[in-house]
């Protein structure tokens, strides 16, 4: 039998498939070289449109003008209405000299506590620097940590049917323990601390743990509050057990109440309140150019190392 690396020739057949390999992988190098720098132009350019669309309204900010910035959906970090958000826009807003107040436009059934405690303190905090009004104008939904915000404005508006209040705080979860007895499955989990595990709803609560969680619920449920009561202590009619219970009631009620003060929307606040009738949006908004660039680095090196050849695999 012949051995192939004996026959004539075979050295240079050799150098030559390490050449052409080498020569491929050079292409292939300079292909995605091209690529990178074509999806970075694209990228750019979809950014630089997108922030001129943003920072470009049909009326002038120098003008007068009612600020408006958007609180919807849920608050929380990494979210559109996340204190970061809301916050740089409100500071935006009041800062420019053409805006005579500012109208927070809610529509949120709630979220984190500390995302709205951060927007309730700087809402006072701005109302002080700058001598300007702040409303809140509520469209469906005003519960939970969005009073938390609406609570430190001057006057919270509201349609007749809006959804107003739910100043309570909740922890949720699952508990799976008795199902997995039924089905024979057994729960290893370690843990260094003995309470460590006690959030794990394969694992049983004991009545300790459960009083613990209760006590921060409570203390929580106090700040809220307080807050509440800070921001309008003078207007609330009713300070039952029910005012602070986690009920919400109708924008009707609400203003019955004195949880909200008068019906309206946001055209007639900037109409017949701000006095000043042309309203400029301030909201800031993750756009799809922001997203692209958070994941793109990520997702593009994936597809890269996928379809690079490898280094060392057998020539053919």
């Amino acid at each position: 039998m012949s051995d192939s690396s004996h026959e004539p020739g075979w050295e240079r057949a050799t150098l030559e498939k390490l050449a052409f390999a080498t020569l491929n992988e050079q292409r292939s190098i300079r292909r995605w070289k091209t690529f990178f720098r074509l999806a970075w132009l694209v990228l750019m350019a979809s950014i630089a449109f997108a922030t001129l669309r943003q920072t470009v309204p049909g009326i002038s900010k120098s003008a007068p003008h009612t600020a408006m910035v958007d609180i919807k959906g849920e608050i929380a970090a990494g979210a559109d209405a996340s204190a970061e958000f809301v916050v740089a826009a409100m500071r935006s807003a009041l800062e420019n000299d053409g805006s005579q107040a500012l109208v927070l436009l809610i529509n949120s059934p709630g979220g984190s506590p500390v995302q709205a405690g951060i927007i309730n303190d700087e809402i006072r905090r701005l109302k002080a620097k700058h001598n300007k009004p702040i409303y809140a104008v509520v469209e469906e939904t005003c519960a939970s940590a969005a009073y938390y915000i609406a609570a430190a404005t001057d006057d919270i508006y509201v349609d007749k049917a809006s959804i107003v209040g739910s100043i309570g705080v909740l922890m949720d979860g699952f508990g799976f323990t008795g199902t997995m007895e039924k089905l024979g499955v057994e729960r290893r989990l370690l843990t260094a601390g003995e309470n460590k595990g006690f959030l794990d709803p394969y694992s049983p609560q004991t009545d300790k743990q459960r009083a613990y969680a209760q006590t921060m619920l409570d203390q929580i449920h106090q700040q809220f509050i307080a807050a509440v009561k800070a921001g309008r202590a003078e207007r609330i009619k009713s300070t039952s057990s029910d005012t602070f219970s986690g009920l919400f009631w109708t924008g009707q009620q609400a203003v019955e109440m004195g949880l909200a003060d008068k019906l309206g929307n946001l055209d007639y606040v900037a109409r017949e309140v701000v006095k000043a009738e042309d309203i400029i949006d301030y909201t800031r908004r993750e756009n799809v150019a922001e997203r692209l660039a958070k994941r793109f680095g990520t997702a593009l090196g994936v597809g890269i190392m996928k379809s690079l050849p490898v280094v060392g695999a057998p020539l053919r």
